[in-house]
């Protein structure tokens, strides 16, 4: 039971399990707001219009980032039709291709325990998994990365040929490309810096000879140059937003709503890295080891510069959200598997144990989840949560204890496979009791009062005051007016002033000519708004509404 690593069946159905697992889901639970909803309607919208260079958001022109999620979302779209395992299948199948990769990373350079531990680690690491069943650029990024990640450390680890060298080198520079159309220039700044920093520190500087930099780069502007021609030809403004407002200003610059401590991603990296966080702080000091006397190549240094980096480059950053670490954990996976196959089997325990605690944790939490509710009424939808998470909860706490009693008996294949299991089926149990939560801040029970108000009918305005649902418009399937809202829309109004009315006078004056001559108005409205208007005299009823939204009529 501890050459389990050695067993090709069963590392063949552990891949089409989790595959299975991973992508059977991902419909399971409504698109949140903000981010799944916003690039799920991206892609409905370059669906619906055919225009697959121009990326709009509400029909507004929206340039903050690249297409390539736009472009894979809107042709799974085109392919099996609207919904939401469709906007989550590329992110899905993101997050299988990083765990693959990270196995055959960790096979090749490492050995062939490691690489069965590195796709464990990282298919259970409750970041990851979120991650992959999560409709955000943060995935597709971190995919891509892994790819560039994987490999450099494949082509560049002592015994490459010179064909698998170059072959695994042009997989880098593609997965550069690829990053840098998944989110902008992190996609090789990151990389690049990572590897600058390296040949310092291992005072390794021959590895620049190795890059293939003539075919790379050719390879690399092959895949991103043709979509920034175009969208630059067909839209002048977007190179200066998209270059120096997008990069360096939000960067560098306050005012975009995202200021966080500097220690903001501490207890995310620890949270996301569980099951493995007792074995975390080992792993990662393990990174700065020599491979051995006869290596030229460090590639335990490459994964600690490449974990510590992105994660310091994200801390100092002005603008914080928490997938922006999602990039770090193929390296940190890599590194804990490598802990795991060559370290005592303390770590492993560590590891088991603090898994137990946290199920314990859990547990010991049901009875108190209701008072997590922030807005009236959202009482009940805690309530509802509280089996998954007691579930989770047992999950944990049964699954640490077996993977502790393993560790004892030395069964380490057997002890880490039972953890990534457990910690696996919990995090499942967890996102998919959280439905009723992440429905009702979808807004999705207030669909059919819009359905029947006559929201989904083109003719009739619907009008967003104050606000903007992420979700429920694109459950709408059709766009809105916004009202004096312009938020992550501004530059894009700037373009195309038209598409709002910037006053709520201006919609007020629009309202009530609409009512009397007839003609139906819809609004999706911020609750505090409705007295208000109210006393204004407007005609208006309110036929659906909770603590986060109102929905009203002219008529």
């Amino acid at each position: 039971m501890n050459e389990l690593h050695r067993n090709a069946a069963l590392r063949w159905t552990l891949l089409l399990v989790l595959a299975v697992a991973l992508l059977s889901v991902l419909g399971v639970r409504t698109l949140v707001p903000a981010d799944e909803g916003r690039y799920a309607e991206m892609a409905r919208e370059m669906f619906a219009s055919g225009d697959w260079i121009t990326t709009r958001l509400n029909g507004i022109k929206y340039f903050e980032k690249p297409p390539l999620q736009t472009w894979m979302n809107a042709l799974t779209f085109a392919m099996f039709g609207l919904g939401e395992w469709q906007a989550r299948l590329w992110t899905g199948l993101c997050g299988l291709a990083g765990i693959v990769l990270a196995g055959v990373a960790g096979t090749r350079v490492f050995g062939e325990r490691t690489g069965f531990y590195a796709a464990l680690v990282l298919g259970s690491s409750v970041f990851w998994v979120v991650g992959s069943q999560s409709n955000s650029l943060d995935m597709s990024l971190s995919a891509t990365m892994t790819l560039s990640l994987c490999g450099l450390l494949i082509a560049q680890r002592d015994g490459a040929g010179a064909r698998e060298r170059r072959n695994w080198m042009l997989a880098c520079w593609a997965g550069m490309a690829l990053a840098v159309l998944s989110k902008g220039l992190v996609g090789i700044v990151l990389p690049g810096a990572v590897l600058v920093l390296y040949s310092l520190v291992a005072r390794d500087l021959r590895i620049w000879t190795r890059l293939h930099l003539g075919q790379g780069l050719l390879l690399f502007f092959l895949i991103t140059a043709p979509w920034f021609v175009l969208v630059g030809l067909k839209n002048p403004e977007q190179p200066y937003f998209f270059f120096v407002h997008e990069h360096f200003a939000r960067f560098l610059l306050k005012g975009h709503n995202r200021e966080e401590p500097w220690w903001y991603f501490l207890p995310l990296l620890a949270a996301g890295s569980m099951p493995w966080l007792g074995v975390l702080a080992q792993s990662l000091a393990g990174g700065a080891r020599r491979d051995g006397p006869a290596q030229a190549f460090r590639p335990r240094l490459l994964l600690l510069v490449w974990a510590v980096f992105i994660f310091l480059f994200f801390s100092v950053s002005n603008s914080k959200l928490p997938a922006y670490i999602l990039p770090v954990f193929p390296a940190v996976a890599l590194l804990v598997a490598q802990r795991l196959d060559e370290g005592p089997r303390r770590g492993r325990m560590l590891a088991a144990g603090s898994t137990a605690l946290l199920g314990a944790a859990f547990v010991a939490l049901v009875p108190f989840m209701e008072r997590l509710a922030r807005r009236p009424g959202e009482a009940a939808l805690y309530e509802a949560f509280q089996p998954w998470v007691l579930a989770a909860g047992i999950v944990l706490l049964v699954g640490g204890l077996l993977a502790l009693l393993y560790a004892r008996q030395m069964l380490s294949d057997l002890s880490v496979l039972v953890l990534a299991l457990a910690s696996f089926a919990a995090t499942q149990a967890i996102m998919a009791g959280f439905e009723p939560v992440g429905r009702a801040r979808a807004g999705l029970e207030l669909l059919p009062a819009l359905q029947a108000a006559g929201a989904t009918d083109p003719a009739v305005p619907v009008y967003s005051v104050g606000l903007y649902e992420q979700s429920l418009t694109f459950y709408l399937n059709r766009t809105v007016t916004l009202v004096a809202f312009e938020d992550e829309f501004a530059f894009g109004l700037q373009q195309e002033p038209q598409r709002w009315i910037p006053s709520m006078a201006a919609f007020v004056a629009r309202w009530r000519d609409d009512a009397a001559a007839g003609r139906r108005n819809v609004a999706i409205i911020r609750p505090e708004f409705v007295a208000d208007l109210r006393r204004q005299g407007v005609p208006l009823r309110v036929v659906a509404g909770d603590a986060r939204r109102s929905v009203i009529v002219n008529y």
